[in-house]
């Protein structure tokens, strides 16, 4: 029987998803346009998010694109190992921007390995940084480590992380801890 445990919804998931668009604001250099990239899958809920909340509540309203780096992955190949590739809606160069890839779970940093290698089809950015939800703590296979965090988690292995949308058909959002 599987476990789950709560480790964030409403009304703490908004104020921690202002938190992080607080601390992309304080970080940002004027002279450089910055742009938010999420990633596919899961990503994209956040990434749709964050761009919201900058806009409405902080007036900056940065470009905003999807990346797939399925192609990208280190197990794309391997025997068994089906992956279904998502869409690359990228409709700007990132040639000497700042941009956040954004995702839901950093885990293994394995994604984000793959989505940096990905991303040099569009241009050089200038910097990349990485915005995540939920920061498992204990599982990084890649040294890769986050810029912006909204919740760090230590977890197990044999753990993963939940992250449910409304967006995705859920009745609420919230992000679980299921054993």
């Amino acid at each position: 029987m599987q476990k789950k445990r709560l480790i964030l919804n409403q009304p703490l998931l908004d104020i921690t998803l202002k938190r992080l668009c607080q601390e992309i604001i304080e970080t940002r250099d004027s002279e450089v346009e910055t742009v938010l990239i999420g990633l596919q899958p899961r990503g994209i809920f956040l990434a749709e998010r964050i761009k919201q909340f900058l806009k409405t509540d902080f007036g900056f309203d940065f470009p905003l694109g999807y990346l797939d780096a399925t192609f990208f992955r280190d197990d794309f190949k391997r025997k068994g190992n089906i992956l279904k590739p998502n869409s690359t809606q990228i409709t700007f160069i990132i040639e000497n921007k700042r941009v956040i890839l954004i995702d839901d779970v950093l885990a293994t940093g394995r994604m984000v390995r793959a989505a940096m290698d990905a991303l040099q089809a569009f241009g050089r950015p200038q910097k990349i940084e990485l915005l995540c939800l939920i920061n498992r703590k204990y599982n990084r296979d890649l040294p890769i480590h986050p810029d912006f965090v909204g919740k760090k988690v230590n977890t197990l292995a044999t753990q993963r992380v939940l992250v449910e949308w409304t967006e995705q058909g859920n009745e609420a959002d919230a992000i679980w801890l299921i054993d």
